[in-house]
C-alpha cells in the first residue's frame, strides 16, 4: 500500500545473533521503529537467532538497516583457542592462545507490502 505522503511500505526481516537481540530492538525502538521478534534457530550451526520482523516506509529502510548494521552487525572478538602443543602432546600447564574469531553479523531481506491493516 501507499501511505501518507506517497510513501511504499516495506517489511524488513532482519535474522540476528541471540546475543545482539535485546540492543538492536532497543536502538530500533529509540528510533521509532516497530519490531516483532520471533525466536528461530539457524540451519548450518544450530545456533540460537532472533527474527526481526520491523514494518516502515520505503523512506526509512536504510535509517533501520543502519540501526541493526550497528547494533548486531559482524565483529571480531578474540576466545580461547588451543593450547601449545609439542611433539609429545599438549605442554603442561601452558595457558591456551588467544584467537581472533567472527561473531555477531545479520541476515537482512526487504520486501514490499501488497497489504497492510491494523486490526
Amino acid at each position: 500500500p501507499i501511505l501518507q505522503g506517497g510513501i511504499r511500505m516495506k517489511l524488513i526481516l532482519a535474522i540476528v545473533n541471540k546475543d545482539d537481540e535485546a540492543d538492536t530492538i532497543s536502538e530500533l525502538n529509540k528510533n521509532q521503529f516497530f519490531v516483532t521478534k520471533l525466536a528461530t534457530t539457524g540451519g548450518f550451526l544450530n545456533g540460537k537467532n532472533t527474527t526481526l520482523m520491523i514494518g516502515t516506509g520505503d523512506d526509512r529502510v536504510s535509517s533501520a538497516i543502519e540501526i541493526i548494521q550497528k547494533m548486531a552487525g559482524s565483529r571480531t572478538a578474540k576466545m580461547a583457542g588451543s593450547p601449545p602443543m609439542t611433539s609429545g602432546g599438549l605442554f603442561p600447564g601452558a595457558a591456551t592462545i588467544p584467537v581472533d574469531v567472527q561473531t555477531g553479523g545479520a541476515t537482512v531481506f526487504v520486501l514490499n507490502v501488497e497489504q497492510f491493516d491494523k486490526l
